[in-house]
């Protein structure tokens, strides 16, 4: 016979009776250990404390309540606002009217925030704005050319503008400087001012701050005599002297500079004094730097005439150097490369030197420039090595370009070492010939504990080379 099921309206099967009664009872246990903790929590806890158990004894009854559902069946999210939350606390008697009042306060001042929120958060047009992160690229330099490299471009090389703001100021005061002197003492033969040193011929590093304003003495040839270093007493190539002469024939007083003479001799240190009372002591400098929208002192405690221009945030010194110029021999005073030697002029290769080694470097696309403003700038920022000049560095560059023939890129890293490596030897010496002039020792300006102090520095670089690319203070 064919079997038939159930019809509708039947009496359920034991399965499902069960079932029923297995979860009426939980439920009813459930209830009744809520309702006892309830009730006895004012007594043991507290109205405070009820209250805090009453939220969660609910919270936990919910969840219970969930896991007991069916898995088929469909969870229905529950619809309970906060303020029926609280209604159902305050069936519990377990809070009074204070306590009760402060609850509906808060909740009233909560619930718009709340809803304003999960609106905003529901609504489809709103969306999130993610802050953009800036990222800076730090370029990875690991070979040491590429650390050469990044830190001559990072560091040593100046911008454009300030090379012209720096230049345009030293051009104001130099034309103030040289119509001042024209105006004061027409009678002073002088030639044409001109601006000179590392910053206009484009081997000025870290930050365009010094010039120099080259001051031509204007020498009469009849009246005297240039003589060189090996003929004086002293027998020193680098410091010359100028003897006048043909006084039998040309009386004293016939040449202008005559008043500047000590022991026979025209005396750099004369010439020098008289450039200072003239220009420091007679001129007015706060006028003119209100004029030229800048501050300009003199330098003190300096034997050579020095200026101080400072404008905001940028700073400019100025030396005043006399200069004698005779067929191809250019003699510079200055008083601190002389020591007591009053009547000594320096002879200076400084033009020379800049000119052959731009001439080199446009005969094989070098990079000889380059190297010598790294180690400008090394010089520079290592306290140690402040006393290493730019003339010392262009003199161990050219020497070492009779034998080294390759300066192109690739090749920096191993000519900088090679350059190091040069000036330890000739430190080691302690002669560091002149290029110009071989018997002229660079090196005579430099005390013993110096050149040990400079050569110990150089030593260990050869070794660690990025000690010297990080900035002194």
């Amino acid at each position: 016979m064919e079997e038939k099921g159930p019809k509708e309206g039947t009496v359920p099967t034991m399965e499902g009776t069960v079932q029923k009664r297995g979860k009426s009872r939980r439920e009813d246990g459930i209830a009744t250990a809520v309702d006892f903790l309830l009730a006895n929590a004012r007594l043991v806890l507290g109205v405070g404390g009820a209250a805090v158990l009453g939220i969660a004894t609910l919270a936990v009854k919910r969840l219970i309540d969930r896991a007991a559902r069916p898995p088929g069946e469909d969870e229905k999210p529950d619809q309970k606002s906060i303020s029926e939350t609280w209604e159902e606390l305050s069936l519990t008697g377990a809070s009074p009217k204070l306590l009760k009042r402060g609850l509906e306060n808060s909740v009233n001042k909560s619930l718009p925030a709340v809803i304003k929120i999960e609106k905003e958060d529901c609504s489809p047009s709103s969306t999130a704005e993610v802050p953009r992160l800036e990222i800076r690229r730090v370029p990875l330099c690991v070979t040491l050319q590429e650390k050469l490299l990044h830190y001559y471009q990072s560091h040593v090389t100046l911008s454009e503008s300030d090379v012209a703001q720096a230049k345009q100021k030293a051009l104001d005061v130099c034309m103030e400087i040289q119509a001042f002197l024209r105006s004061k003492q027409p009678e002073m033969p002088l030639g044409e001012m001109s601006l000179g040193g590392s910053l206009f011929d484009d081997l000025q590093v870290v930050s365009a701050d010094h010039a120099c304003l080259l001051v031509p003495l204007l020498i009469e040839e009849k009246f005297w005599y240039f003589v060189p270093g090996e003929e004086t007493i002293l027998n020193t190539p680098q410091f010359w002297m100028v003897r006048r002469t043909n006084l039998e024939y040309f009386g004293r007083g016939s040449s202008y500079w005559d008043k500047f003479i000590v022991g026979g001799y025209l005396s750099s240190n004369a010439v020098n004094e008289s450039l200072h009372k003239l220009v420091m002591g007679s001129m007015n400098w706060p006028a003119l730097g209100s004029m030229l929208d800048c501050t300009i002192r003199q330098v003190m405690g300096s034997q050579e005439l020095k200026l101080e221009i400072q404008q905001e945030q940028s700073q400019l010194f100025i030396d005043i150097l006399p200069i004698i110029r005779f067929e191809e021999t250019v003699l510079t005073s200055q008083p601190e490369s002389k020591g007591n030697f009053e009547n000594l002029w320096c002879r200076s290769f400084y033009t020379d030197e800049a000119t052959k080694l731009r001439d080199l470097d446009a005969s094989d696309s070098g990079l000889r420039l380059c190297c010598l403003k790294i180690l400008k700038a090394v010089c520079k920022d290592q306290p140690s090595l402040r006393r290493v000049t730019g003339g010392h560095l262009v003199n161990v560059i050219l020497h070492l370009s009779d034998t080294e023939s390759d300066w192109s890129e690739a090749a920096l890293a191993d000519r900088f070492l090679q350059v190091i490596t040069e000036v330890t030897g000739y430190l080691e010496q302690g002669f560091l010939p002149s290029y110009f002039n071989s018997a002229v020792n660079l090196l005579s300006e430099l005390s013993a504990e110096e050149i040990d102090e400079i050569g110990y520095t150089f030593y260990c670089a050869l070794s660690n080379p990025d000690m010297l690319l990080q900035r002194g203070v």
